[in-house]
């Protein structure tokens, strides 16, 4: 039976709105989302599991210390803004061209965030955290099983080493990724499946060539996050040669989303990875709100099923999906569809 981990703190994160194009909507990335997948994980006769506390040392490998010290006291700082703050978040963000690390909240909120769509509320770092040990409890499980799943909310591949922004605040499936690199001591293959660039995914490798990052995801020039995702980012110094984005034009389906993958997997299966570690964004979905992409459930089954039929050990980490009715049959279909072909092992 596929293991299944989620932290019940991830309730603790709720934000309520966000700016998109000019307007004020309901968070994509709220509450009501993660019950959706739980409720379906449930009915599909999954057992989900509470994560296991591996300690900070699992966040500490992958973030920068500054960055995580604000993550962890920011909610108990905010009388340096208002002690009334029911969220906190930054109105000026930093550039390439600014000097310094700010001594105040308000300016380190922007120092460490690249927009406004993450705000820290009182159940911030509970949330995150909890998201965290879930995607290293599914490393762990990975390699005893064969594969697992973590349901992560919130999600992280666009947060970098020190940096926060699209949703995200902590890198899970880098986190899942780094320990699966320290428990095999071999290399780590990344699959970004997610219509929106791992961007953070790709910055915290960007220099090392014992983790390969592949993301396929729609064209970054009018999708989210825009600054980078583009073919010609190979990875540079130790990384270069390392890293691999297969952009896709906006409304392709699943013959190109499959073809996308399978050159992702020739790539994989020559950098001969001890695991993998699939950044499962389900918002490639032709339903899905935020997306660009128009692959269908029978499309996630078949990809799934062509990645696990390579028999590498299998992290999933959840990254994107947002409300939609395919949201959850998606997801169903996709786990469903990897086990039935992939490398698991019988319970311990």
């Amino acid at each position: 039976m596929l293991r299944i981990f989620s932290s019940s703190h991830s309730d603790l994160h709720d934000p309520k709105s966000y700016f998109r194009k000019g307007a004020l909507i309901a968070h994509p990335d709220r509450m009501e989302r993660l019950h959706v997948l739980r409720t379906a994980l449930g009915e599909a006769g999954y057992t989900v599991s509470e994560p296991a506390d591996l300690g900070d040392l699992v966040i500490e490998a992958v973030h920068d210390t500054g960055y995580l010290t604000l993550l962890r006291t920011a909610w108990a700082r905010r009388g340096e803004i208002d002690p009334a703050a029911e969220l906190l978040m930054a109105n000026q963000f930093a550039r390439p061209q600014m000097h310094r690390r700010p001594g105040g909240l308000l300016g380190q909120l922007g120092y460490y965030t690249a927009d406004t769509s993450t705000p820290i509320l009182a159940g911030t770092w509970a949330a995150i955290r909890g998201s965290a040990q879930a995607a290293a409890n599914a490393a762990d499980a990975a390699l005893a099983h064969g594969c697992a799943y973590a349901l992560c909310r919130p999600p992280g591949h666009h947060a970098y080493a020190d940096c926060a922004g699209g949703f995200c605040y902590l890198n899970n499936t880098a986190i899942a990724a780094q320990r699966l690199r320290a428990r095999t001591g071999g290399p780590v293959a990344i699959l970004d499946l997610d219509v929106h660039h791992g961007n953070g995914t790709q910055g915290i490798f960007y220099q090392r060539d014992d983790v390969l990052t592949v993301s396929i995801h729609g064209d970054p020039s009018h999708l989210s996050p825009f600054f980078s995702g583009y073919a010609e980012e190979v990875g540079e110094d130790a990384g270069a040669g390392f890293n691999l984005n297969l952009p896709l034009a906006h409304g392709a389906g699943d013959d190109v989303f499959r073809a996308a993958v399978d050159a992702a997997l020739a790539r994989i299966a020559a950098f001969r990875p001890t695991a993998l570690v699939i950044a499962l964004g389900l918002d490639a979905s032709e339903q899905d709100p935020l997306g660009a992409l128009k692959v269908t459930t029978k499309g996630f089954e078949r990809v799934a099923a062509a990645i696990a039929s390579a028999g590498w050990p299998t992290a999933i980490i959840q990254e994107g999906g947002y409300l939609c009715r395919a949201l959850p049959i998606n997801l169903i279909s996709f786990l469903g569809s990897f086990a039935a072909a992939g490398p698991m092992k019988k319970q311990a």
